[in-house]
């Protein structure tokens, strides 16, 4: 019996004639698709933020296994250690950064027949006033515009020579499987960070300055300036955004997407406390949520977010692979395509902090 990650049973395939046969080639690709999409399943997306708010593996991997409820999965003992070698190589990630996800109100057009989605900007000028009984609400007209954001197609292929299947090297197949489901997302979220990251300058915070005299070289001298600068960005988001009707209050969650190179750093401010005593308050003004990520080009700076609202991300299909042979190359191709785009139409709702 041959065992894998992704086919359970690889024998089974075998005994249906090969991979010749146009069922066992349905069988796998079918296989490969359910693979394809765990990511997107409950369990491992909440493995997923999981490694996204802690960056520690291993309570990742462990939210995964509670969710999954002890489903089976191949052990160790099923490979060679040869190919052990391999997969601890390019192994089955359970933790894919998803952190992007945090930050866009996702809207999902799996079902729909749409490859596209609209941003409204809507001013109504709406207020409430004192209606004197008897005498009718004034109405106000509705104004603004709407951007259309169209869903784009993005695909890659694999090639696995036919020898691989006669060969029965399904851990080398496997292999490749693996790490095309990883660059898959990585490539999807990417996209989203690119938008994040693109924002205009309009909307830098210098590190912010702090009130008295401390020295540079005091403990306290950069967790200061970093929650001072955090909570201005807070502060600059509301203030900007309090007539747009976004319903944003001095207690709405925002979200800081920092690099990984701020996860020590980062924590330090938002652990600050007024005075040295254990009941004294925080100096963190707002509710603020850390998620860091390994995609930002830039990585002394971070962006202070009010989630959702109008910054959109629809999926129309995810991540789906579709197979083929080529008596050409003798190679089994498959191709796999994911359907999807995203916008951010108000860019007040985002703040990009200095660190320096």
């Amino acid at each position: 019996m041959h065992k894998g990650k992704i086919i359970s049973d690889w024998g089974l395939v075998e005994r249906m004639g090969g991979i010749e046969n146009p069922e066992a080639q349905q069988l796998v690709r079918g296989a490969l698709n359910h693979f394809f999409k765990e990511p997107t399943t409950p369990p491992f997306k909440a493995a997923a933020q999981a490694f996204a708010s802690t960056g520690d593996a291993a309570i990742a991997r462990n939210t995964l296994v509670q969710g999954l409820q002890a489903q089976a999965f191949a052990t160790s003992q099923d490979f060679p250690t040869s190919v052990l070698e391999v997969l601890d190589k390019y192994h089955q990630t359970l933790y894919f950064d998803t952190g992007w996800e945090q930050a866009f109100k996702m809207i999902d057009l799996r079902n729909s027949n749409r490859d596209s989605f609209d941003i409204l900007d809507v001013i109504s000028g709406l207020r409430f006033n004192l209606t004197p009984e008897g005498l009718k609400t004034k109405l106000y007209k509705m104004s603004g515009a709407k951007v259309n954001v169209t869903l784009d197609m993005y695909s890659a292929g694999l090639g696995w020579s036919r020898r691989l299947f006669m060969n029965k090297e399904y851990w080398a197949i496997e292999d490749n499987a693996m790490e095309f489901r990883n660059k898959a997302f990585e490539s999807k979220a990417q996209d989203h960070y690119d938008l994040i990251e693109g924002i205009a300058a309009t909307y830098d915070l210098p590190w912010q300055a702090i009130e008295g005299a401390i020295p540079n070289t005091n403990e306290n001298y950069v967790p200061l300036r970093d929650i001072r600068t955090i909570n201005q960005a807070c502060e600059n988001i509301l203030i900007r955004l309090q007539d747009l009707g976004m319903s944003v209050t001095p207690n709405s969650e925002f979200i800081i997407l920092a690099p990984i190179q701020l996860r020590n750093r980062l924590p330090r401010a938002l652990g600050m406390v007024q005075q040295a005593f254990a009941s004294s308050t925080s100096q963190a003004a707002y509710n603020v949520r850390v998620i860091y990520t390994l995609m930002f080009t830039n990585t002394s700076d971070y962006y202070v977010i009010l989630p959702g609202n109008k910054i959109q991300s629809a999926t129309r299909m995810d991540l789906t692979v579709f197979s083929d042979f080529d008596i050409e190359s003798f190679t089994d191709i498959a191709v796999g395509w994911q359907w999807y785009g995203g916008a951010i139409g108000e860019l007040k709702q985002i703040v990009r902090c200095s660190t320096e």
